[in-house]
């Protein structure tokens, strides 16, 4: 379950009329500091990402599953999944959250240090045009505060 100050948060960027993504990302900030204060451990960046990611939605934050060819279809699946979840609220299995819980804490924190995330945004970054990068660089400024 999140912590309350980031469901707040996230909120919080909801009614400032902030993109999904940036709501998302409170979630992700909050599992990046959950892995650095040794909570658990990620096997990479991008799983630290995707952890982060999967609470938004399961927060029920609207944030669309990837579009095909841009993820795995295992990845896609789960994203729905998560969306689906989001809407009804179920409580989940403990059996099932305690071997996830027991698999992370195995993994190391080397994911989420400075130079491996700075990493994982350089490559995102390269992924997209730059008129990609410049647009949405446009609307962050839009909803920046004055």
């Amino acid at each position: 379950m999140p912590e309350k100050e980031t469901l707040e948060r996230a909120k919080k960027d909801k009614r400032e009329g902030k993109a999904a993504s940036t709501q998302a990302g409170e979630f992700v900030r909050e599992e990046i500091e959950h892995v650095r204060e040794g909570k658990h451990g990620a096997r990479s960046t991008k799983q630290a990402i995707a952890i982060g990611l999967s609470k938004a939605r399961r927060a029920g934050v609207k944030l669309e599953a990837p579009e095909k060819g841009t993820a795995s279809e295992e990845t896609r699946r789960q994203a729905k999944k998560d969306l689906a979840k989001g809407k009804n609220r179920s409580k989940p299995s403990a059996k099932r959250s305690r071997a996830s819980r027991k698999a992370l804490k195995r993994e190391g924190s080397g994911a989420v240090s400075t130079s491996s995330l700075a990493r994982q945004a350089r490559q995102a970054a390269a992924n997209r045009s730059p008129a990609e990068r410049s647009r949405s660089a446009k609307k962050a400024a839009a909803t920046r505060k004055k």
